[in-house]
């Protein structure tokens, strides 16, 4: 029996708020589905260069954070990637974070 699962609108929520607290700036910029969207977070880091965290399943069936770039990417890079997510996922939640370390307020 799989452990019961927390509703994308308040993990979203939660991750708001916590880049709120930490004094970044952090939007919602697509809304997914409530209950089991995926999401994605994208973080600005300026100078057109953007992070891309997704948020994936393990072997296991737990929650992970992958990076399709692996690190730093320029942002029309990302953009053009998270278009075509959302044309293949009419479900998925696009968070927005504008924060120079890279921090993405993760679970």
């Amino acid at each position: 029996m799989s452990e019961p699962r927390l509703k994308s609108e308040f993990r979203v929520a939660a991750q708001l708020r916590r880049a709120h607290a930490a004094g970044a700036f952090a939007v919602v910029a697509r809304r997914g589905d409530p209950d089991a969207g995926s999401i994605a977070v994208k973080v600005y880091l300026g100078r057109r260069l953007a992070r891309l965290y997704v948020q994936a399943r393990d072997h296991d069936g737990n929650p992970i954070w992958r990076e399709p770039f692996e690190g730093a990417a320029d942002e029309d890079k990302i953009d053009a990637y998270l278009d075509k997510e959302r044309r293949f996922d009419s479900d998925l939640w696009i968070i927005e974070i504008e924060d120079r370390n890279g921090d993405g307020f993760l679970d």
